[in-house]
């Protein structure tokens, strides 16, 4: 690890608690989510990393918990230094700071998180949907959405989703001696 990006992960783990993983040579910081404004205040002013390059969310559905986990993944630009930040989000109430005083572009990122998944970002200066309608209820990345599967409307197979989504039986699909037939 770099000694620049040692120091940062150093100084937040003794500041504010962070607990470190590394996977591959990628570290992340693991931290409460009450510190995630003063954490990437910290990287940008003291350490140099001024680009958040994404931003994004886990659900962790029946898996772990807490369910969702924030994952922010930060850059300096000068040393080539990556850094990802993972604060966890409880579902009964799943909210976070938001980072746009501290990175603008986050601005984007959270509408997306919070339309997606649900997690609302506190201090947000526009928190509305991005990518659904306005009236669209739910969240569909959130993995207790049931998967609702829509036949593809090709241009050999339109007139049969149309009427009903009737099957049709192919013939590839038939046992052999069975012909085809409408169900």
């Amino acid at each position: 690890m770099k000694e620049k990006l040692n120091k940062a992960v150093e100084t937040i783990k003794e500041k504010f608690g962070a607990e470190e993983h590394v996977f591959r040579g990628h570290v992340t910081l693991i931290l409460n989510r009450e510190d995630i404004v003063p954490v990437c205040r910290m990287l940008r002013d003291e350490f140099d990393f001024q680009k958040l390059t994404d931003e994004t969310a886990v659900d962790y559905y029946q898996r772990k918990t807490p369910r969702f986990h924030v994952v922010y993944q930060l850059h300096s630009i000068e040393e080539d230094l990556r850094l990802w930040l993972r604060a966890p989000v409880p579902e009964e109430d799943p909210f976070i700071d938001s980072i746009v005083d501290v990175y603008p572009n986050a601005n984007w990122y959270e509408r997306e998180i919070w339309d997606l998944f649900g997690v609302r970002f506190k201090g947000h200066p526009n928190l509305k949907r991005i990518m659904l309608a306005e009236e669209w209820e739910g969240h569909p990345l959130r993995k207790d959405i049931p998967v609702k599967v829509e036949e593809t409307r090709f241009s050999f197979n339109w007139e049969e989703i149309d009427l009903g989504k009737k099957y049709v039986k192919r013939e590839q699909d038939l046992p052999p001696g069975e012909e085809k037939e409408d169900i």
